[in-house]
């Protein structure tokens, strides 16, 4: 198995499974934005995005989507649930809403306050951080009273949800997280598998200068 990242880029989700799973892979670790640094990545991955993974015959492109690859397709040591599960459903939906609900509009503010900053944007970027933290009410209630999204264990799912609380963070955007989804995120980073997947490649600063 191969994946190509980006330090902090949303390929540190299969990045931090395959360090949980504990399988053999092998990293090629690029400068963000790779479709405008390294233009030979393009011919592997014509979006010219991050992660990129193979496995055999099979490449993806979607973070969740290998997580969930990798849980199905290898011994997954508890990080999977299976579909007769009765938290199958919850599952399935963290996973989906990680990127879709989640992530989205964090990569929108990103954009407007790093990537293209301008006055008249600021207040765009600032809507889309809105946005972002008032998707977040099911998760501040669903963690007042659970460690970890389902089945009462740590899965991809936490995976999955914590990528997008992490990036929350790099955004500084945290300082407005509910206090037990603050503490969730503090105990997802404290796992010895994502500091040995964080610590694979620099990690990344949007606003280096201050903000």
């Amino acid at each position: 198995m191969k994946l190509w990242h980006c330090g902090g880029a949303r390929s540190l989700r299969p990045l931090w499974t395959l360090e949980e799973l504990g399988l053999p892979y092998e990293l090629e670790v690029l400068q963000f934005p790779p479709r405008l640094l390294d233009k030979d990545f393009l011919k592997l991955n014509a979006l010219g995005t991050v992660p990129y993974f193979t496995d055999g015959d099979s490449s993806m492109t979607e973070s969740v989507a290998i997580c969930q690859y990798l849980v199905d397709r290898y011994p997954n040591q508890g990080l999977g649930l299976e579909p007769a599960h009765p938290e199958y459903g919850d599952y399935l939906n963290w996973l989906h809403q990680a990127d879709a609900t989640l992530t989205f509009p964090q990569t929108i503010y990103l954009r407007y306050t790093a990537f293209e900053p301008a006055p008249e944007k600021l207040a765009v970027a600032e809507d889309y951080a809105k946005w972002f933290l008032a998707r977040l009410r099911r998760l501040d209630a669903f963690l007042e009273t659970r460690d970890y999204l389902v089945a009462g264990r740590f899965t991809i799912a936490d995976v999955a949800i914590g990528y997008a609380l992490y990036l929350g963070r790099v955004l500084r955007l945290d300082d407005r997280y509910q206090p037990q989804t603050a503490a969730y995120l503090d105990r997802l980073l404290a796992r010895p598998a994502f500091q040995r997947a964080d610590g694979r490649a620099p990690g990344f600063n949007p606003f280096p200068e201050g903000r």
